[in-house]
């Protein structure tokens, strides 16, 4: 079964507190291919707001199906990060 890893929610207080939340969320590294074989909780992806860092987890255990977001690029809430061959 593929299943889809989207961008989750941006935690509230980014949009409100003004430290962390100003300019774009970039990706700052990719840490999958497809192909590459994972486990639910490694990273995926790295963000970088500015000021944080931030890893978005695999919620799945599988195999990359496919990697839908690049280095340097902006990412959106429930933008799609990748797909994942469980089973």
């Amino acid at each position: 079964m593929i299943r889809e890893v989207r961008m989750p929610r941006y935690p509230e207080c980014w949009d409100t507190c003004g430290s962390c939340g100003n300019g774009a969320v970039m990706v700052e590294i990719v840490h999958v291919k497809p192909g590459d074989r994972i486990r639910a909780d490694e990273p995926l992806i790295t963000l970088e707001t500015g000021k944080v860092a931030l890893d978005i987890p695999s919620p799945y255990e599988g195999t990359i199906a496919d990697v839908l977001v690049g280095e340097g690029e902006p990412i959106a809430e429930a933008q799609l990060i990748a797909t994942v061959e469980t089973g």
